[in-house]
């Protein structure tokens, strides 16, 4: 990241329930982004609302790790991001295109920010992102090396590379689908770095735009050992640790409401329409 600003780095470990080692070391950075992913949730709930959340670092502790909210992507590695970069590792910022639901990943526009993190000493960087509200996220930081297959925290994750026209090459990560027992992608990027200037014309697209599917539908998972716990609209699903899956459609506004606070620790504010 260009700026260096103070960050409360206490207050943020203290929020995802770290206390491990301060090192700039792979394993420092595998527990800490395990540690963000099952200690803050992903939700859209100012974007639902068509408001662009600050990307601020000052703002991002205020509502992540003090007022117990969550975000989504931007917010999630922004805060990440800072973090690391206080913990004395090197952060580059990448953008994607998202490749879930896509015939062709070119289709999509580059709307989903990802990190290039460096620990010193270690022979190549990783790839970590905490802001991805899929099944597909991954849970701990991979190293950027592609036909390689890595078990994070029980999921399976892999870098492959696929055609592109450009200079750079494009790197596409793939999750491992259990059911289908198949590689799917969850997206595509290039090693170029991005700027805080482009992540703020990205969030307010993101945000503000009426099809933008972040503005149209409740967007909302939690992650634990035990489950990923995700409410897109009206449907609630459960995948356990075991691969089973549970589905319930919520009708009722007030479902939602009190669904946020007791599963997922967020308190939805009001003038939301939380059911489309």
């Amino acid at each position: 990241m260009s700026d260096t600003v103070e960050f409360d780095l206490d207050a943020y470990l203290r929020r995802i329930g770290w206390e491990g080692e301060r090192r700039a070391d792979a394993a420092t950075l595998r527990g800490v982004h395990l540690a963000h992913m099952r200690g803050i949730p992903f939700e859209n709930l100012d974007a639902l609302r068509r408001t662009a959340p600050s990307l601020d670092p000052a703002d991002l502790l205020a509502k992540l790790v003090h007022s117990r909210r969550g975000g989504y992507c931007y917010e999630h590695n922004t805060l990440l991001a800072s973090a690391l970069e206080a913990l004395g590792f090197g952060v580059t910022l990448l953008t994607a295109r998202v490749a879930v639901g896509a015939d062709r990943v070119e289709s999509r526009p580059r709307t989903h920010m990802a990190l290039l993190v460096e620990a010193p000493g270690e022979p190549q960087p990783y790839l970590a992102d905490v802001g991805f509200g899929a099944i597909g996220a991954l849970l701990e930081p991979v190293p950027l090396r592609a036909d390689a297959e890595f078990q994070d925290a029980g999921r399976r994750h892999r870098l492959v590379h696929v055609p592109h026209r450009g200079p750079l090459q494009m790197w596409l990560l793939q999750a491992h689908d259990r059911g289908k027992d198949d590689w799917a992608g969850q997206y595509a990027f290039t090693l170029e770095p991005f700027e805080k200037p482009d992540y703020d014309v990205i969030n307010w697209h993101i945000a503000t735009n009426p099809r933008s599917p972040f503005t149209q539908r409740l967007y909302v998972q939690s992650v634990s050992a035990e489950r990923h716990l995700q409410l897109h609209g009206s449907l609630l699903t459960e995948t356990r640790a075991d691969g089973t899956v549970r589905e319930r459609e919520l009708t009722r506004e007030v479902q939602v409401r009190l669904l946020l606070e007791q599963e997922f620790g967020v308190v939805a504010p009001d003038g939301i329409a939380l059911l489309s």
